[in-house]
């Protein structure tokens, strides 16, 4: 074995420094630190709670402020709206036909008279109602009389503001209506005839205006009558609260006199807290714990009050602390950083050649760090560039593929109307060759009249050659144009016409398979905006498919319908008597090279060209089956309405079949 190695001198001396004391300038050091540490600390303490004083003192008094105009703006708008008829009570009696009817209960005219002159006043005024009462407390009139729910013939001798009027002087007080239920502000006064009192006039006046302008508190708030019952309040569930413990002998009146309708009259949750405070310290406001209130109300609450003289009623207001308390926090939060930022700059100061050593070596690192940054930026939009450059290119490669994609379906759409006219040219040689033939014969004849000089027979048979010729170009014309290779060009399209030059290529085939064509199109009751070429190709190619469908079907009947929707858009339907499309196969109909045809027969574009083209104008194509049996082919095209059309689907029932060759006379 060998020798233990010996501590060599390096390590033997790093073994002594760790064991050995700490000097005194060391201890001092850290004396030093931790004092400045302590004093840093105590100085953060201080500075935040004196920030949390000032702060919550400062919140507290703008929210005391703030909430003193709202209360004396809110007081003086509900003052306002209240009294300003109180002096309208008193004019009542002005009315000769009122003080009457007090000496005369029983004179029927006069309680019309009377009845009619308040609903006039009520109306006129926007109160509630209006009515008098003799010195019973009687109702003997009131602006509702006649209605459900008056107040004729209601004894109400045991309203306070009967009571105060009948004593010479002016009632206003808050009530719940005996009869309607509604709450409202009461206005008495006396009906004099000479210096006796003979009854009472009143104005109800609605509460709802009041209501309505509770958001110019912009906090809860409630209103509480001299009762110290909350009469109206922001938040319902605080209303016909009382605030203080009623006596027994109070509960007593207030049922007798039953200003509040008999109801029950449940403690408000702060009653408690607000027991015993006089008016002066609500003015000034009064910080509550809100236990018990809302979650919305809150339970840090300011209170604060305002007695509305007039009316001898109290407005109280709550307003949430916590957003005070917050900013509060905020500020001694601030206050500590502030005093920590002192703290730190006196230590950056004393230790300013430090740091300006730091900052020199970190700005050397920052440069060569900004230089590796440019350096990788300028790889980076590098890169970005190349990315850009084959961005673009696929751009435009993609757009030189549509262009070649719109080109080939043009290329499409062209070699399917050529292999339709070709499917078709027996059927239009034959429509040619009986006018042709017509002709050839009546020219033999006119030659043969003409010798003879009958002239008559002659221009007779003249005009019938016109009138064949003109057959001709008929069939011709809707030829060229469908045959013609243009461009898609959206116009206003007659469907109708539309329907009529596709039809004329299948004349001779529906003539010879024996289909009964059913078609409803009205020429200029349907235009859709497309292409009519186009429209016409869609047509065809839905006809073709509905014909081959009939082949071996029992009985061939091909209908076209074309209507308005509601929704702006024409509707053009194509239906046979055929077996149907398959369930499983309607979905993959409209799928490119799919088809439903015999091997051989079709290549299965037909209906995808057809979809695409009817896409190309706003419009969409279906297909389902009937369960009568057979398919439809709906066409939805967006409408171009005219002046004098009329808009919506048309009416259906019209009928009309291909014209047929004319026979032709012999000379």
């Amino acid at each position: 074995m060998s020798e233990p190695a010996s501590p060599t001198p390096e390590s033997d001396t790093s073994w002594l420094h760790m064991k050995e004391p700490l000097s005194m300038p060391d201890i001092l050091g850290r004396t030093r630190t931790l004092l400045v540490g302590g004093v840093a600390l105590a100085l953060m303490l201080v500075a935040g709670l004196v920030g949390y004083e000032l702060s919550l003192r400062q919140g507290m008094t703008s929210v005391r402020t703030d909430a003193g105009h709202r209360l004396e703006l809110f007081a003086a708008a509900a003052e306002s709206m209240l009294n300003r008829l109180e002096h309208v009570p008193a004019t009542i009696q002005l009315n000769p036909e009122v003080v009457g009817l007090m000496g005369d209960q029983a004179d029927a005219a006069r309680r019309n008279a009377v009845n009619r002159y308040l609903k006039q006043l009520n109306g006129h005024l926007g109160s509630t109602a209006a009515y008098v009462l003799n010195e019973r407390g009687i109702v003997l009139a009131s602006s509702n009389s006649g209605e459900p729910g008056s107040f004729v013939g209601e004894d109400l001798s045991f309203r306070p503001y009967f009571i105060e009027a009948l004593s010479g002087r002016t009632g206003h007080h808050f009530a719940i209506g005996n009869t309607s239920g509604v709450p409202g502000y009461y206005l008495s006064s006396p009906v004099r005839d000479g210096n006796r009192v003979v009854g009472v006039a009143v104005i109800k006046i609605p509460l709802t205006p009041i209501e309505q302008a509770w958001s110019l508190l912009g906090v809860p708030a409630l209103i509480a009558d001299e009762n110290q019952v909350v009469i109206l309040s922001s938040l319902p569930d605080w209303q016909y609260n009382t605030l203080i413990d009623q006596p027994l002998d109070k509960r007593v009146e207030l049922q007798i006199n039953q200003l509040y309708n008999l109801k029950s009259l449940p403690r408000f949750a702060l009653s408690a807290r607000l027991a015993g405070q006089d008016q002066e310290a609500l003015n000034k406001g009064l910080v509550v714990n809100g236990s018990g209130m809302p979650t919305h109300v809150g339970n840090d609450l300011l209170v604060q009050g305002l007695h509305i003289q007039k009316m001898n009623w109290q407005l109280l207001v709550f307003s949430n602390l916590a957003t005070v308390r917050k900013q509060a926090m905020l500020v001694s939060l601030l206050s500590s950083a502030t005093a920590a930022f002192v703290s730190l700059l006196w230590l950056v100061v004393n230790q300013r050649r430090r740091i300006i050593t730091q900052k020199l070596a970190a700005k050397r690192m920052l440069e060569r760090a900004n230089a590796q940054l440019e350096q990788k930026v300028a790889r980076r939009t590098q890169a970005l560039s190349n990315t850009n450059d084959l961005l673009r290119q696929e751009v435009k490669e993609r757009i030189q593929a549509e262009q070649t994609l719109r080109a080939a379906q043009d290329e499409l759409v062209q070699a399917a109307k050529l292999a339709v006219l070709g499917q078709l040219s027996t059927g239009i040689t034959h429509e040619l060759a009986q006018p042709l033939g017509a002709i050839r014969t009546l020219s033999g004849n006119t030659s043969e009249f003409l010798k003879r000089g009958d002239l008559d027979t002659v221009g007779s048979n003249l005009a019938l050659i016109n009138r064949l010729a003109d057959q001709m170009g008929g069939i011709l014309q809707p030829l060229k144009g469908f045959a013609r290779k243009s461009p898609s060009i959206p116009a206003s399209t007659d469907i109708a016409q539309a329907a009529h030059n596709a039809l004329l290529l299948f004349a001779s085939r529906l003539r010879s398979e024996g289909i009964t064509l059913v078609n409803h199109c009205q020429e200029g009751h349907t235009l859709a905006w497309c292409d009519p070429n186009r429209l016409e190709q869609v047509i065809i190619n839905l006809v073709g498919n509905a014909l081959d469908a009939m082949r071996d079907a029992p009985e061939k009947v091909l209908t076209l319908a074309a209507q308005g929707t509601d929704d702006g858009h024409v509707r053009l339907t194509v239906t046979d008597t055929g077996s149907g499309v398959p369930p499983d196969m309607l979905d993959r109909l409209f799928e490119p090279f799919f088809t439903t045809k015999p091997v051989g027969i079709g290549l299965g574009l037909g209906l995808s060209i057809s979809r695409d083209i009817v896409r190309d104008f706003h419009g969409e194509l279906s297909a389902h089956n009937l369960p009568e049996g057979g398919a439809c082919f709906t066409v939805t095209l967006p409408e171009k309405r005219l002046d004098g059309l009329p808009i919506g689907p048309m009416p259906l029932g019209h009928t009309s079949s291909l014209p047929h060759s004319p026979t032709l006379p012999t000379p």
